[in-house]
C-alpha cells in the first residue's frame, strides 16, 4: 500500500500536510505509511481513501485500476497487507471492480488487545468467522464467536478484536463503506 499512497497523493497533487488535514491522521504516521513502516487499519484507509477521492481498493491495488464486471482473487493470491500467512494481518479479497461500497476483507486479529485499538468508522460491519474462535470488544460489552459464527453491526460503535485460543482466527469482514 505504501507505494499506492504516495502514488496517489502526488497524482492528485496533494501534500502530505493536507492529506493529514483532510484525513485527521498526523504527518508523520502518513510518511511511515507512504515508506512502508506503518500499515494502516481499515478504518485508517476507509479515511485515507475519502480524503484522496478515490475507492480504498485503489490504495491496495498494484495496476491501474481496470472496469471489470467481476472480481476474483484465489486464496493463493490474496495480497496480504500486514502480518504473515499465519500471524495477526489482513488481505483485501477484492480488486478494484469500479464504484462500489462493499469492502471484503480476511482478518485475523491478534491474540490480546494491547496492540489493538477500539476502531471506529462509517458505514455497517459484518464478520463470519471461518476458523478459530473470537473475541470481539465494544467497550461495554464483550461477545465471543466461534467458528461458523457472524456478527453485524453499525461500525461507528467502537470495536477491537482479538483471536482466542490455540488457532489463529481468520474472520471474513465486510464493510460497508457509506459513502462509497
Amino acid at each position: 500500500m505504501s507505494i499506492r499512497l504516495k502514488l496517489l497523493r502526488k497524482k492528485l497533487g496533494i501534500t502530505l500536510e493536507v492529506l493529514a488535514e483532510k484525513s485527521g491522521m498526523t504527518k508523520s504516521y502518513l510518511s511511515k505509511v507512504e515508506r512502508g513502516l506503518n500499515t494502516p487499519s481499515i478504518a485508517a484507509a476507509l479515511k485515507l481513501a475519502r480524503a484522496l477521492s478515490v475507492n480504498v481498493e485503489e490504495l491496495f491495488a498494484e495496476d491501474a485500476p481496470g472496469q471489470a464486471r467481476f472480481s476474483l482473487v484465489r486464496s493463493g493470491e490474496r495480497q496480504a497487507l500486514s502480518g504473515s500467512a499465519q500471524g495477526p494481518g489482513y488481505a483485501v479479497l477484492a480488486n478494484h471492480i469500479g464504484s462500489r461500497s462493499l469492502l471484503p476483507f480476511i482478518i485475523s486479529p491478534p491474540a490480546d488487545f494491547s496492540d489493538s485499538t477500539f476502531k471506529e468508522h462509517l458505514g455497517e460491519e459484518f464478520l463470519f468467522v471461518h476458523e478459530g474462535q473470537v473475541e470481539v470488544d465494544f467497550m461495554s460489552e464483550r461477545v465471543i464467536l466461534e467458528r461458523g459464527d457472524a456478527l453485524y453491526f453499525n461500525a461507528q460503535t467502537p470495536h477491537r478484536l482479538r483471536s482466542l485460543g490455540e488457532v489463529q482466527a481468520q474472520l471474513l469482514v465486510v464493510v460497508h463503506d457509506a459513502e462509497g
